[in-house]
């Protein structure tokens, strides 16, 4: 165990703390067991080890990586027992979905040991079936990547606070426009910035190792694959990539990908939920809403820009920005007269030409049109980027 103790010792001494991301102050830290869940790269093991070196008394707390060699001779129950016998108090627990029949072991620290556990792991653990059902137990957040106002607060050094969907309807976010143009470093932020590593240098290259490392290893792992549908599964994102925002057409993709028909929605879903891929779906009742998948995007354009072989359609690219921050805190359907519908507004998404005519229909001053090269808000017309202050 003592090698544990010097890698928590040695990460906590490195860890900035400078900025820490939105999720941190909605997260129940105190409670029994907490999971964070989300997608590779966007910064579950920094908010960790930012949490410990900022709130925690570091001599009962022990942060491990469920990858660690010492995994492959040592249980993760017997780590928490004689961690609690040290007079630990807090363990975190890091990529748990690396550790092989983790829920069990889990349930079994929970109800046997005094403990506060927190794990993070990829989101594709909500599709987990089997093993222990940690559901009443457990509270779990999402982390998702960087918002435009958390890019330009990393980069520019500012503290902009975040927004309500009613308040950036009514054109109040407060930019301070005599220090940067909102469209330049949105433009910035399209390209590289929806990954904590963009203040990295190489940032595609990281990316592309990201993307590698989900298709190839994450959901193989996961989900038992064989090499051979690993390698559908890698060759599928490739083609939702060229082709972004893709309408559904199961039975070309099942040909081309020769698979069956019901194996395509279960490689859609791990794509959805390890953050690759998000589902746009039609406004419907019911459990027809769970089954109905308008369009499918990528799960923010800075994939686009990393994965297409020629620059991305500045549409979709639209499109695939507003859906990835309006998802984070609502729900989003298609609009019966639009792009998108949102808490019972509908949105249409353009540039600055874009004119009114899908909104003239909407009453009670519930259609905006959303632009992606304007400034200020003007009446029904949002600049786009304010909707990256969403959180």
């Amino acid at each position: 165990m003592q090698s544990l103790f010097t890698t928590h010792k040695m990460l906590i001494g490195r860890t900035d703390t400078h900025f820490v991301r939105y999720l941190h102050d909605q997260i129940s830290w105190n409670s029994r067991l907490v999971a964070i869940l989300g997608a590779r790269g966007v910064g579950k093991t920094t908010l960790l080890l930012q949490h410990i070196k900022l709130y925690d008394n570091q001599d009962e707390s022990l942060y491990v990586s469920a990858d660690d060699f010492y995994f492959t001779q040592h249980r993760l129950f017997d780590l928490a027992l004689s961690f609690y016998q040290q007079g630990g108090k807090r363990l975190y627990i890091d990529e748990i979905h690396k550790y092989k029949g983790w829920s069990v072991e889990v349930k079994n620290i929970y109800d046997q040991i005094p403990l506060q556990v927190v794990y993070t792991g990829s989101s594709i653990l909500e599709l987990e079936k089997g093993g222990a059902d940690l559901s009443r137990r457990k509270l779990e957040y999402k982390l998702h990547g960087l918002s435009f106002r958390e890019f330009v607060n990393i980069s520019q050094g500012w503290n902009l606070p975040a927004y309500s969907l009613d308040e950036i309807l009514r054109g109040s976010v407060a930019f301070p426009l005599d220090k940067a143009r909102p469209i330049q470093l949105f433009r910035q932020y399209l390209r590289e910035g929806y990954y904590p590593f963009f203040v990295e240098a190489d940032y595609f290259m990281r990316l592309n190792g990201v993307l590698k490392q989900i298709v190839e290893s994450d959901i193989p792992q996961f989900a038992e694959m064989e090499v051979a549908s690993a390698q559908k599964l890698k060759t599928l994102m490739y083609m939702l990539a060229q082709s972004s925002p893709f309408k559904p057409n199961y039975t070309n993709l099942e040909r081309d990908l020769n698979i069956r028909r019901n194996t395509l929605p279960q490689y859609m879903a791990y794509l959805e939920k390890s953050g690759i891929i998000n589902v746009l779906r039609t406004k419907a009742n019911g459990i027809k809403m769970l089954e109905k998948i308008e369009k499918i995007y990528l799960n923010n354009p800075n994939i686009a820009y990393a994965l297409a072989e020629q620059e991305p359609n500045i549409g979709n690219v639209r499109e695939c920005i507003f859906l990835a921050w309006t998802q984070v805190s609502h729900f989003v359907t298609t609009s019966d007269v639009s792009d998108f519908e949102v808490l019972g507004y509908t949105f249409e998404v353009g540039g600055r030409k874009k004119g009114k005519r899908q909104i003239e229909s909407v009453a009670d001053g519930k259609g905006f049109v959303v632009k992606d090269d304007i400034e200020y808000a003007y009446q029904n017309q949002i600049p786009l980027w304010m909707f990256g202050f969403l959180y």
